[in-house]
């Protein structure tokens, strides 16, 4: 058996390369996935883009004859499992998790339970667990057949949305929401992204705070129909907004030149957060700016936090509860706007990964990939 990888130059995007490996017989305790389809969107650009920096390339390394170019980008999706030789695990279980951009991958399941395990790999020893954990579909309640889709496409960016929510309310909003002012300006870079937008549907749903979409020309019209910005903006009307209004700004682009547009526009900027850089060839760093230091988001530190506060179960009640409405959103025919587009085997592949590179295409569509045999077409 062999397995078809997707390898990507850590300094070098935009280079690429299919390389097929012959697989190893699996070792006592280890499992063998076929990885069915996942999710590829600005999320997994962002994962390559700070993948030395957040330790994302350490999760599925490539051959350490590489030298340590090259790696394989994290995604989320489905996969199921073809061989086992754990008591725990059985051929055929349909798991959920994060996975790299590969026809399969190799697991040794730690920590089990009726609702999934860890994987128990040496090198992943180190990384943040979240990322480690693989859940069973058969006892997962996020899970349905039917929305498998939208599952892997809007599950992951989702749940980093509602995070960021609640990071900014469980800060109090930094001291920009204040009872019986004007409402703080949220300023959200790269709105027609899938995160952003998640985002905007969650702080919609808070009093206070005036929801600014900030996106390129072409996207307007979309971000508008989302119903979730209290107005949307093209980048290049900062100066429509009230410089001297008290505002936080979430930036999913990571684009420099707009970052020190609204560090130096903004004078009650009172927090600035890096989400993603959906902007690749406008990534910068944040140094010497004027008013508060901008802030690198890392949503495993706050799932560990609300962990703490109330407990995994509870956490997960939260999450789920949440995540239902949003589908609901999504899903609802009077308003529905992702189209989902199937890209099976390396050609289409490689194609979807350049369009999602290039941040170019309709943010409407969402691209469910597959290197794996057997998975529909495109």
């Amino acid at each position: 058996m062999t397995t078809l990888d997707f390898l990507v130059r850590k300094d070098q995007l935009a280079t690429t390369e299919l390389r097929w490996t012959q697989d190893l017989p699996l070792s006592d305790g280890e499992i063998r996935l076929r990885i069915d389809k996942f999710a590829l969107t600005s999320n997994n650009i962002t994962y390559a883009a700070f993948g030395d920096a957040m330790n994302y390339w350490s999760f599925f390394p490539a051959s350490p004859s590489d030298d340590g170019n090259w790696g394989r980008i994290p995604v989320w999706g489905f996969g199921t499992v073809m061989q086992s030789l754990h008591p725990g695990v059985a051929v055929g279980e349909k798991l959920y998790g994060y996975y790299p951009m590969s026809s399969s991958v190799v697991l040794k399941p730690a920590r089990l339970s009726p609702a999934g395990f860890s994987d128990g790999a040496a090198h992943r020893a180190s990384l943040h667990p979240v990322y480690n954990q693989y859940l069973r579909c058969s006892a997962d309640p996020f899970y349905t057949a039917d929305t498998e889709d939208t599952q892997a496409l809007l599950r992951p960016l989702f749940i980093t949305s509602w995070l960021i929510d609640d990071f900014l309310a469980d800060n109090d909003f930094f001291g920009a929401v204040v009872a019986g002012g004007q409402p703080a300006l949220m300023l959200l870079s790269s709105a027609s992204s899938k995160t952003a937008y998640g985002t905007a549907f969650q702080l919609a749903q808070r009093a206070g705070i005036d929801v600014v979409g900030l996106t390129s020309a072409a996207n307007v019209g979309f971000c508008e129909s989302l119903g979730c910005y209290h107005r949307v903006l093209t980048y290049d009307q900062l100066d429509q907004l009230d410089a001297a209004a008290a505002c936080l700004y979430v930036d999913f682009a990571g684009n420099a030149d707009l970052r020190r547009a609204i560090h130096s526009r903004f004078a009650n900027l009172k927090y600035s957060s890096s989400i993603g850089g959906t902007h690749v060839d406008q990534l910068g760093g944040a140094k010497d700016l004027p008013g508060p230091r901008a802030t690198l988001f890392f949503a495993p530190a706050q799932i560990k936090k609300r962990n703490s506060d109330w407990g995994a179960e509870g956490l997960g009640q939260r999450l789920v509860q949440a995540w239902q409405a949003f589908v609901a959103k999504v899903s609802d025919p009077a308003g529905a706007w992702l189209v989902v587009e199937q890209h099976q085997g390396p050609v289409a592949v490689e194609e979807a990964y350049r369009q999602v590179l290039g941040g170019r295409g309709d943010p409407r569509r969402g691209h469910m990939l597959s290197l794996s045999s057997g998975q529909g077409n495109r």
